[in-house]
């Protein structure tokens, strides 16, 4: 039995964005496969910048999630993978809730959205990269039909990286 997805809407990141996201991605356990700790401000206003130049010169990048009450509750989209280990210079597909909204269904029905916004761009194929430890992140590249790919050591760690391949 699957159950309705809940109402979402994506937007492009405003600055103010910038804030929100900060606080929300506070939490140790929504870092936890992200370092494992908050990063500055900073980080997220230079990552809502650069978001806002991907949606322009892409069409996609990572959009700012926002529920059915218009609360914004974190991100999903896609961009370049841009690291240079991993399947650089391909699209990945990403997300990261602030944690009260995780086990609702808000990332796969905000990565549905973004797989008909990318494929809507000429875009034929997606990544997603998921840290092999990472269960829930597992669990929607399943329900997006997504299929592990490659692993990958994640530089500067122990952990195993698992890419996940989507064809359009």
């Amino acid at each position: 039995m699957h159950r309705a997805l809940p109402a979402v809407r994506l937007r492009v990141p405003t600055h103010e964005d910038a804030f929100t996201w900060h606080r929300i991605f506070a939490d140790p356990d929504v870092m936890e496969f992200h370092g494992g700790r908050a990063a500055e401000l900073s980080v997220y206003e230079e990552l809502t910048a650069r978001q806002r130049r991907h949606d322009a010169e892409l069409g996609f990048c990572l959009w700012t999630v926002v529920d059915g009450t218009d609360r914004v509750i974190g991100f999903t989209g896609a961009q370049p993978w841009e690291r240079d280990w991993g399947p650089t210079g391909e699209i990945e597909i990403g997300w990261r809730l602030g944690r009260e909204h995780w086990g609702k269904g808000y990332v796969t029905a905000a990565a549905h959205q973004t797989l008909e916004r990318v494929r809507a761009t000429g875009v034929r194929d997606v990544v997603a990269m998921v840290d092999a430890r990472n269960t829930r992140s597992t669990a929607v590249t399943r329900r997006l039909g997504m299929r592990l790919a490659e692993t990958f050591p994640i530089p500067a760690s122990d952990r195993e990286g698992h890419c996940y391949r989507l064809t359009l």
